[in-house]
Formats: C-alpha cells, structure tokens, sequence
C-alpha cells in the first residue's frame, strides 16, 4: 500500500524497536538515509539499528557508529530505505523477505514490495525525504543527522549536477549548511578524492573502453582479476559508470561489472532521451531516468551483446 509522508511518520512514531535495512553494495544515499533515520529515532528514545548485507565503506565512517548497528532486540518494526526491490536487501537477508512493513524509497522503479510504501519518484535522494519525516516528526536535527542527509542528498545529485536536482534539494541543502554540516570535507571526500588503486582501476578500465552506434553508446567493464591485481576495494568504484557520460557524444553509457556466482551487474547512464530504468527494466533492472542497474547472468560476451541488442532500437 503507498502512503503518505503523514502516515510514513505514524508508523514510526508507534514503533519502539525499529530495525532500518540499506541496500547491498551501499552508497551514499542508502547509508546517509539509514544512518540519519536511525539517530534520529535514537534521539526521541526509541531503539533503532541499521544492517545492510554488505560491510559499511570507510568512507562513510565519519558518521557510520558500527557499535550501534548490532541489534540487541527484537524489532517491532522493519523498514527498507532507498531500496527499489526486495531481491536488493542480499542474499544474507533472505530471512527478511515478505516482511518489510515500511519502504521508504524514491526509485520509480520500486515493486512495491513492502506492507507500507512511502514512495516520492521527484525526490532527488532519499535522504530529502529522510529530512521530511524527521522535520514531521518534530525531531531536532544535530550535526551527525545533518551530515548524514547532506551526504545522501550530494552523492544521488553529484554534487548538484545531476537533472533530479530541485529547488526543494538546494533548500534542504541550504538547511543544512546552517546546522554547520561539513559540506566542504564531504564534497571533497565524495568528488575530489581518490586512492591509488582507484586510479589504477580507472586506466584499466579505459584500456578495454569500446564504442558502438556511431560512438553514441560507450561500453566498459571490469572483472575479479581487475579488482585482484589493483587490490582496489569495490566500495571505492562509485561514479565508475559516470566516466562513460563524460565523453562527448556519447549518450548511453554501459559498466558491466563481474559478480561470481551471479553474472554481472550492469549499471547504466543516460543523457537527456533515453530512459536508462526503461533499459534495465527488460532486464529485470530499474532505476532512475538517467542512472539504473540490472544483473544478468550470462557470460561475459553474452551480457554484452544482449545489452547492445536491447540498445539499438533507442538509436535508430
């Protein structure tokens, strides 16, 4: 059932143990919305932790508080944040499948898969939507909360650029300016810093860059040998997919990541034309506009040229 920002906060307010899910492989926007519910929830007395299938990134440490995310109850309430579809809690949170009572997400692709879905497909992240409930909910905002949403806001807009960016986004953002959130060190540390093995990941996967329809689409990829031989950590190749809508020209840009035992992740961007989440939807994927996934698994050569066929038709 879709429900709204109102009701979105009674279920919050009527719980007392409240156990937050982000998505696998978790970025900026799942963690900084988890994370920011989750002290918030903590601030009014309630108990409230945040599990994901895969370990935190360290980049996120200067908000993450991995002491607090080992539940020690027996939650009242589950409640999903920015995750689309179920398949995406993890394998390792099968146990939790068909029992989400809130999804609080702002994908457009989102199955519906929970009791209660407060859904907003024209928020830019959902930590904006994060900042509404707790603004609902009459709970004040501390820096940590303010850094936490900062951070999902910036990372699902890269850093303001991106098309989902509203008035309502530099809004929030500007609030939280004024609560003396650290925008200048996470901006630096979420666009302007890279390690060596990023680096080094990076050329590689430049050497292998291909182009089809007359330089249009652009195609890269990286496998487990890749990641072995640079030592790179995966949680450091967020925007990796992003290099591809860099090149002039090119308007659908393709990553396909290797993922053992599951085939490949693919992850899509799109310039203004093109649905990316329309693409990936035919491969049981979804999204956003511009930027979506899917996971197909098939050989490396098979993934590809079934992704080139299913992209053809945009370019004719």
């Amino acid at each position: 059932m879709k429900v709204n920002l109102e009701k979105a906060c009674e279920l919050l307010q009527g719980a007392q143990n409240i156990l937050i899910f982000s998505h696998q492989s978790p970025d900026g926007d799942t963690l900084g919305s988890s994370f920011a519910l989750k002290y918030a929830l903590n601030g009014i007395g309630k108990k409230a932790a945040v599990v994901c299938h895969d370990s935190f990134p360290a980049k996120y440490g200067y908000f993450i508080d991995e002491a607090g995310n080992c539940p020690d109850f027996e939650p009242d309430l589950l409640v999903s944040v920015d995750v689309a579809d179920e398949s995406l809690l993890g394998k390792s949170m099968e146990a939790y499948r068909g029992r989400i009572d809130l999804a609080i997400d702002h994908h457009p692709s989102n199955s519906m898969f929970a009791a209660y879905t407060y859904l907003e497909d024209t928020s830019a992240a959902t930590a904006e939507m994060i900042y509404l409930i707790i603004e609902r909910m009459g709970i004040a905002f501390d820096k940590r909360i303010a850094n936490c949403i900062y951070t999902g806001i910036v990372t699902d807009t890269g850093c303001f650029k991106f098309s989902n960016t509203s008035a309502r986004t530099h809004i929030i953002a500007a609030k939280l300016i004024e609560l003396d959130t650290d925008y200048e060190f996470i901006n630096k540390l979420m666009f302007e810093t890279k390690s060596l093995a990023r680096i080094q990941m990076e050329r590689m996967v430049l050497n292998n860059l291909e182009f089809y329809f007359d330089n249009r689409c652009a195609v890269i990829h990286y496998d487990t040998n890749m990641l072995q031989k640079t030592g790179v950590d995966e949680s450091e190749l967020d925007g990796l997919a992003a290099m591809t809508r860099q090149i002039e020209g090119v308007e659908l840009g393709l990553l396909i990541k290797e993922k053992p035992g599951e085939g490949y992740k693919i992850s899509v961007r799109t310039g203004a034309g093109i649905d990316a989440s329309k693409l990936c939807s035919q491969f049981g994927g979804g999204g956003h506009a511009r930027a979506a996934g899917c996971t197909i698994n098939k050989d490396f050569e098979s993934v590809k040229q079934d992704l080139l066929k299913a992209s053809e038709p945009l370019f004719s």
